[in-house]
Formats: C-alpha cells, sequence, structure tokens
C-alpha cells in the first residue's frame, strides 16, 4: 500500500434525532465501545422504569477508495463489511413479535426496576480492608 494514498470522502450524513446515540470505533477501542454500550442501555433501563427494548443485529458495508501515488497503477477500491447493533428503548410498547423483544424489568417498591434476585456487586469495602 505504499503506492496509494487513501481518498477522504465525504460520509452520508443521515439526521440523528434528540433521542438517538451513534457510537463509532477505531482501532482497540471497539472492545471497550462495545461492552459501554450494553451497559448503558441496561443502566438505563434500570433507571428509568417501564422501559421496553428491541436489540436487532445488522451490518453494513463500507467502501475505501485508495488513489495510487504512482502513474500506471490503477486506483483501488476496498469493501469491509461492518457489524452493527441497534438498541431501541421506549416507554411505549414495541414489536412484542421481534425476536429481539425484552419486555420493562418488573417494578420494586421503592420504585426502581430491576431483575428478581439479582443484586449488583456494591462498593463497599471487603474483609480485611482498613
Amino acid at each position: 500500500m505504499d503506492r496509494y494514498q487513501r481518498v477522504e470522502r465525504p460520509r452520508p450524513q443521515s439526521p440523528i434525532s434528540e433521542n438517538e446515540i451513534c457510537i463509532t470505533t477505531l482501532g482497540k477501542m471497539r472492545n471497550y465501545i462495545t461492552y459501554a454500550t450494553f451497559t448503558i442501555a441496561e443502566i438505563i433501563k434500570r433507571r428509568i422504569p417501564g422501559l421496553h427494548q428491541v436489540t436487532s443485529v445488522g451490518s453494513s458495508d463500507i467502501t475505501d477508495v485508495w488513489e495510487p501515488l504512482e502513474e500506471r497503477v490503477v486506483p483501488l477500491e476496498q469493501t469491509r463489511h461492518v457489524s452493527m447493533i441497534t438498541i431501541t428503548l421506549s416507554l411505549k410498547e414495541l414489536d412484542t413479535s421481534s425476536s429481539g423483544y425484552q419486555p420493562p424489568l418488573p417494578f420494586q417498591d421503592d420504585g426502581e426496576a430491576s431483575p428478581k434476585g439479582v443484586r449488583g456487586r456494591g462498593r463497599g469495602r471487603g474483609p480485611g480492608r482498613a
């Protein structure tokens, strides 16, 4: 690839609504962002009672164009297949027939939603610490 330089093309921008979050990744950050995405959705579900969730997995093709730096070398196009996940949270009932549908978490007396029998890891000090 010494003989080529990548052509920066403007990406088609679709408008992002006020209740939408887009996360993009580069390099090793992908692992952290994937974990954070699921974590954020779970935190929101527990903080706002009554949220329905639909999770779907899809993919998109991204084509990169490379221009030659030398004469007599042809331009290159490289297409990457990128996986994506969409998590939709709504107070209104979503498509319950969807394979990725999750009903709202059950309500607790203190007004906070959480699954039955699940407890957090906590932030307290363990035994043997001063």
